[in-house]
């Protein structure tokens, strides 16, 4: 009896163990890419850019560590906008 319940118990938990496995962050929308918007970025939505989350904007990799200027390895919306800035002339 013990082992059906258990058997039981542990089949209805199959379903949690896919929840646990999920990735940190969402896989990136149609929205992202070159120009993408710090929302669209923010996959997550923790506040902050983490460099899987920028690779889906090739040019922002590019710059990641020089915007990062805190160095905690994230883009906050204040590092990003600079980041996304034109160069000046």
């Amino acid at each position: 009896m013990k082992t059906k319940l258990l058997a039981a118990a542990a089949v209805m938990m199959i379903p949690l163990a896919g929840l646990a496995a999920e990735p940190e962050t969402m896989p990136p929308s149609e929205t992202t890419g070159p120009g993408a918007t710090f929302d669209a970025l923010d996959t997550n939505k923790d506040g902050r850019i983490s460099m899987p989350e920028a690779s889906a904007d090739p040019k922002l990799v590019e710059s990641f560590s020089t915007a990062d200027k805190n160095g905690d390895g994230y883009l906050d919306n204040t590092e990003f906008e600079s980041a996304a800035k034109p160069p000046q002339q």
